[in-house]
C-alpha cells in the first residue's frame, strides 16, 4: 500500500491540512468528508486508489482537525471556494475528480454546480441533492430522522454536549449509526474524539447546520436557497442503504438536476459511515468508475512501468 502523507496547504485566507498518498503527476481526486469526520475517515481509500496511479487527496474541511477554523464562512458558498482554491492550487491545469460524503457530498454537489469547470467526475456517498433535500426533509419520514438539524439551532447546548468530557460522546455516536462497527476498532476514533474535544471545534462543525438552515428565507428550501445549475459532470451516488439518517427515497429523482443520466450504486449491508464501514467496497467502485473512459497520459504510462523511477519528492506548500 501506498504511504499517506500529511501535508498543510496554503490557500488564500485559510490553511488546511490534508492526507495524500499516489504520485504527484497522477490525476487528481479530492475525497470530503462529513460530520462529525475528518480526512481520517478515508484513510483505507487513499492508499487504494494510489495503487492504481492516483493522487488521492483528503482535506480537513474549514473548521475541522488541522485546517483552520475561523469564526465564520461556514455557508455554502464559502466551503465550496475553498475547495475549488485547494482544486486549483494542486492542479491547476485540469479539473479534478471530486468524491464526498455527508456534508462533504453536499459540499461536492454545490462546487459541481457552481464551478463546473473545476469537476471533471463527480461522486457522492450518502448525501442527497441539495434541491432533493429540500424537497424530502419536511416529509414525516425524513423529518424524525432529521431531528438533530433542529436540535443544532439551539444555542449553545449543542457543543457543549459534543465537547464534553473531550468529546467521549462522537466516537459512540459514530459507532452506534454504523450497521456493523465491529471491523472500526475503538482507537480507530480516537482522532474524531480529540477533534470535539474543544467548545471552538464543535461550534464550527455545528455552524455548517446552524448557517444553512438561518441563510434560508423558505425553510422548505433548506440547503438549497436558490435554484441549481445542472450538474455537467457524470454523476455516481454510492448509497447504504442502511442509513438511519437518510431515506433511499432521496436517491430516486434525480434527472433533473443533471445534465446527464446519473448512476445510482446501492450498497444493501451498509450505513451511512460506508468509507469507514466498506473502504474496499468504495474504493473499488471509485476505481471503476473515475478509471472509465479515461486514456492513460504518457507520463501515466512511464509511471506505471517503472513507479520508484519516476516518483518526484513533493516540495513542501
Amino acid at each position: 500500500m501506498n504511504p499517506i502523507t500529511p501535508r498543510l496547504v496554503s490557500l488564500p485566507g485559510l490553511r488546511m491540512q490534508v492526507l495524500e498518498a499516489g504520485p504527484a503527476h497522477g490525476p487528481l481526486v479530492l475525497l470530503l468528508h462529513g460530520f462529525p469526520e475528518l480526512s481520517e475517515s478515508w484513510r483505507e481509500v487513499l492508499p487504494r486508489l494510489a495503487e492504481a496511479g492516483f493522487r488521492a487527496v483528503a482535506p480537513d474541511l474549514r473548521g475541522y482537525g488541522g485546517t483552520d477554523r475561523p469564526a465564520d464562512g461556514y455557508d455554502l458558498d464559502t466551503l465550496a471556494g475553498d475547495i475549488v482554491q485547494l482544486a486549483r492550487h494542486l492542479q491547476p491545469d485540469r479539473p479534478v475528480y471530486l468524491v464526498g460524503h455527508d456534508w462533504g457530498g453536499a459540499i461536492a454537489y454545490h462546487v459541481a454546480a457552481m464551478h463546473p469547470e473545476v469537476v471533471e467526475r463527480l461522486v457522492v456517498v450518502n448525501a442527497p441533492h441539495p434541491e432533493r433535500m429540500a424537497r424530502e426533509l419536511w416529509k414525516p419520514g425524513q423529518l424524525v430522522r432529521s431531528w438533530y438539524i433542529f436540535f443544532f439551532q439551539l444555542p449553545f447546548l449543542p457543543e457543549l454536549l459534543l465537547s464534553a468530557r473531550g468529546g467521549a460522546l462522537v466516537p459512540l455516536m459514530l459507532r452506534r449509526w454504523m450497521v456493523d462497527p465491529s471491523p472500526v476498532p475503538p482507537g480507530r476514533l480516537a482522532e474524531y474524539e480529540a477533534n470535539f474535544s474543544s467548545r471552538e471545534a464543535a461550534r464550527a462543525a455545528i455552524d455548517y447546520y446552524r448557517v444553512a438552515f438561518r441563510r434560508t428565507v423558505d425553510p422548505r428550501r433548506l440547503f438549497a436557497s436558490r435554484p441549481y445549475p445542472r450538474i455537467r459532470a457524470p454523476f455516481l451516488l454510492i448509497w447504504g442503504e442502511r442509513d438511519t439518517a437518510l431515506r433511499k427515497q432521496l436517491t430516486r429523482e434525480l434527472e433533473p438536476y443533471f445534465e446527464r443520466k446519473p448512476t445510482v450504486h446501492y450498497l444493501p449491508e451498509e450505513g451511512h459511515f460506508v468509507p469507514m464501514e466498506a473502504p474496499e467496497k468504495v474504493a473499488a467502485l471509485l476505481l471503476a468508475y473515475l478509471s472509465a473512459g479515461r486514456p492513460m497520459t504518457d507520463e501515466e504510462a512511464r509511471w506505471h512501468q517503472a513507479p520508484e523511477a519516476h516518483e518526484e519528492p513533493r516540495p513542501p506548500v
